[in-house]
């Protein structure tokens, strides 16, 4: 399978619909609807829960379960304190960066419809007078919808809680750049769903249930991983998500690692990362020459990763990262060729997956030191 017949035109179709449309934590469910619609004709059933979190199932019946999984919401802000003279005061709902805040464009998102604001900011005239120049912080970042009261802000339908996110799209940059808000982690969701595609249009006969996963609230703590392990009660997962592209200015490689867009998908190495399941993938990714690289975490990943691996005693657990630049900003890039070979090696790792494996290291053969 080449790399440059991965994806179609619709399914980049399907990419922008699902980018486009704003899923922040804990309100994933419209999201969650586009991407069910897309895996619909690639799955036999789909599991839901109360808060949001959907697999697409193939092969419900089987006994051995493999999950490839993906997170479906996006950073936030909330509305948490409207002033007598109509600004809005904000709270984090995930990871949200207040330093690319003033300026930008806002959707509150209300009952009555989306209210369009914007992060105000004083101009530099006024701030700069032979002091130390005010920086944005969480404490004087507000929201101007352009009223000059309380009364005129609550009458449009905003209201305390109500959650505000950006209204900024998909585009492509030089061809092959993916640029958007929320490609962390909605790429993820949409990796596995071309995973399942891919599955379905190669009439690929799998011995086990492969269980399509696209969890909600990860950005707040994996919460909607911990609650959808335990439903399904998996044998195995191979977890998708993002990391640093380290090449910007500002990132120590020392720290933070040596990773790049274009060179491949990142392969995790941390406690959580279940050995024989990662020399899985990089065999296959070896076999089948997929260009790769690699990545420590000090315990922890910070991915659900973590959530399958410590559930239900313990399921052998695999991480698969697309680097990303410009993290939780409204211009996070990836590059295409990354997407497509992710797609490929989840693709090519789920293929290589036997049932009843159960990846013991007392059992097989393991990663030695």
């Amino acid at each position: 399978m080449s790399e440059q017949t991965i994806l179609t035109e619709k399914s980049l179709n399907f990419l922008e619909e699902y980018l486009n449309n704003a899923a922040p934590t804990g309100y994933e469910s419209n999201g969650q609807k586009i991407w069910m619609d897309y895996l619909k004709p690639y799955v036999d059933e789909f599991i839901t829960d109360a808060y949001g979190s959907a697999v697409g199932v193939i092969n419900p019946k089987a006994k051995y379960k493999v999950v490839i999984e993906g997170h479906a919401d996006e950073i936030s802000w909330y509305v948490n304190y409207i002033t007598d003279n109509g600004l809005i005061h904000v709270i984090r709902n995930g990871g949200s960066d207040h330093i690319i805040a003033p300026s930008k464009k806002v959707n509150i998102h209300t009952k009555k419809g989306i209210v369009k604001g914007v992060f105000g900011w004083p101009a530099i005239h006024t701030r700069l007078k032979g002091k130390e120049e005010d920086t944005p912080k969480i404490e004087n970042i507000t929201i101007d919808v352009g009223c000059e009261t309380k009364d005129e802000v609550l009458a449009l339908g905003v209201h305390v809680g109500c959650v505000i996110t950006y209204p900024d799209t998909f585009e492509v940059l030089n061809g092959n750049k993916f640029v958007c808000r929320a490609l962390d982690n909605r790429m993820g969701g949409f990796m596995i769903a071309e995973v399942a595609r891919l599955i379905k249009e190669n009439n690929i006969d799998l011995p086990f249930g492969l269980y399509v996963t696209n969890s909600v609230q990860e950005e707040i703590g994996l919460r909607g991983a911990e609650m959808i392990t335990q439903t399904i009660k998996p044998n195995v997962a191979i977890v998708t998500d993002v990391c640093h592209d380290t090449t910007t200015p500002m990132i120590d490689k020392k720290s933070e690692g040596d990773s790049k867009i274009g060179a491949g998908p990142v392969i995790s190495y941390a406690p959580a990362i279940q050995h024989n399941v990662r020399e899985l993938i990089i065999e296959t990714a070896e076999k089948n020459e997929i260009p790769f690289q690699r990545h420590a975490s000090s315990r922890a990943t910070g991915t659900d990763t973590d959530a399958f691996a410590y559930s239900n005693g313990g399921v052998p657990s695999a991480l698969i990262s697309l680097p990303l630049r410009y993290m939780h900003t409204t211009v996070e890039m990836v590059h295409r060729n990354d997407v497509e070979n992710v797609i490929k090696l989840i693709f090519e790792s789920v293929k290589q997956i036997k049932e009843g494996d159960n990846f013991n290291y007392f059992n097989k053969k393991s990663y030695s030191l």
